[in-house]
């Protein structure tokens, strides 16, 4: 079953963000456990860029202004596991 992001706040510490979905399931994600920070992902180093993460409005995903996204299911495998 496919789930939506719904909000994400970065919890200023590192890569880590608190990631809410549509069917009310939230839980925080080290984005370092789920991707190498290279390339695209790269930016996401820089803890000011980082906390400029939202929700793409139309494909339910964490995103980036460079173009670098993190599927929704991957974040719900990773907070429900």
């Amino acid at each position: 079953m496919l789930h939506d992001v719904t909000s994400v706040e970065c919890c200023g510490d590192g890569c880590r963000s608190l990631v809410r979905f549509d069917d009310g399931v939230e839980g925080v994600v080290d984005v370092t456990q789920l991707v190498q920070l290279s390339g695209v992902f790269r930016a996401l180093r820089d803890s000011s860029f980082f906390a400029q993460a939202n929700v793409h409005p139309e494909l339910g995903v964490v995103c980036w202004p460079n173009g670098a996204d993190i599927d929704s299911d991957v974040l719900y495998g990773f907070v429900t596991r």
